[in-house]
């Protein structure tokens, strides 16, 4: 795989040399020192993945993240100083399709690269990304829903990978202080920032929002956000549970992982939705949750930072409704007000 440096440091540089010649299956396409220099290269010679940091001259990380997925789109892994220290550049990078973000490792007195481990895990997992990504989903046709949801209570759950943290913001945004439903995400997210991610969202709309903890409950007007690091699953007592199975899964946490409890438990009335991602993660839980009688609702292609998660799901005809970002919100809004309606008639 081909992996380009994009650092004004000659030290963070040299680093990341040495992590990526640790590995015989990665070499180095091209280093830049600056996000400008970046976009130039990168529209002359797209490399597989680009390694973007988020300070710098000229132009800043964030602002080349947004021109090269508009311009000539490939993977890119936000690798800063600190990362909790820039959330929001994180997560406005994020926004514009960077898939993760990780600490710049540091050399080392004896010259090995602190903190290597944990961005060639990362490396490793977009590599699988891109594999994926390469091969045919044959479309399924869904069966009929059982509907055998619907039975009370109510409930949205949400999941969404790269791009994601604009978009989740925009569909928040949407719901009103007295919206019914008690709302679950998963967003792929590093345990580093994934705190700075439910704070971050908690400021973006009019629910609150936090972090999903051990045993929580589902609340109406409360938002809970997964953690990074741990698969979240809804148990039987429709209490927020984590576990760090299955391993080999392609995300921690996982779209599909939480998606399948919530189908295995979950008897209310339920609404699924995918957003941009890249991948495939959550298109098999979204298609278990239609056919299971929720209603289901994947991002359309315009307005994804990434269109591989939810053009996964409508691949497998997994999604009732294929919308714009704009609209997933006042769509949720209009289930649940329908809803409603339908309990007071009967």
């Amino acid at each position: 795989m081909r992996v380009a440096i994009v650092n004004d440091s000659v030290m963070a540089v040299e680093c990341l040399r040495r992590v990526l010649q640790s590995c015989p299956e990665y070499e180095t396409a091209w280093i830049a020192s600056d996000g400008a220099e970046a976009v130039w290269r990168c529209r002359n010679d797209t490399p597989d993945l680009i390694l973007m940091d988020l300070m710098m001259p000229v132009m800043d990380g964030v602002e080349a993240t947004r021109l090269i997925m508009e311009k000539s789109p490939c993977a890119i892994v936000v690798v800063t100083a600190t990362v909790s220290g820039n959330a929001s550049k994180v997560f406005a990078a994020m926004g514009y399709g960077a898939l993760d973000a990780v600490n710049t490792p540091v050399l080392g007195m004896s010259g090995d690269a602190e903190g290597k481990d944990e961005l060639l895990a990362k490396i490793a997992t977009i590599q699988r990304l891109i594999e994926q990504k390469k091969r045919h989903i044959e479309p399924v046709t869904p069966a009929v829903p059982s509907r055998h949801f619907g039975l009370g209570g109510q409930l949205v759950v949400i999941g969404a990978s790269s791009g994601g943290p604009h978009a989740l913001a925009s569909v928040l945004s949407a719901l009103p202080l007295d919206f019914p439903a008690p709302v679950v995400v998963v967003q792929h997210v590093d345990p580093l920032f994934a705190p700075e991610l439910a704070q971050w969202l908690d400021k973006q709309c009019p629910l609150t929002v936090r972090m999903a903890e051990e045993g929580d409950a589902l609340n109406a007007g409360e938002v809970l956000v997964a953690k990074g690091g741990e698969h979240l699953y809804m148990g039987r007592t429709m209490c927020m549970t984590y576990s760090s199975a299955p391993e080999a899964a392609a995300y921690c946490p996982s779209v599909d992982v939480f998606f399948d409890s919530v189908a295995d438990h979950w008897r209310g009335d339920l609404a699924g939705v995918l957003l941009t991602g890249m991948g495939r993660d959550g298109a098999k839980g979204l298609l278990r949750l239609r056919n299971g009688g929720a209603h289901t609702i994947a991002q359309d292609e315009g307005s994804c930072a990434v269109y591989g998660m939810p053009k996964a799901a409508a691949q497998l005809n997994a999604a009732d409704q294929i919308l714009s970002i704009a609209d997933i919100g006042p769509a949720l809004v209009d289930h649940f007000s329908r809803d409603m309606s339908a309990r007071k008639v009967r």
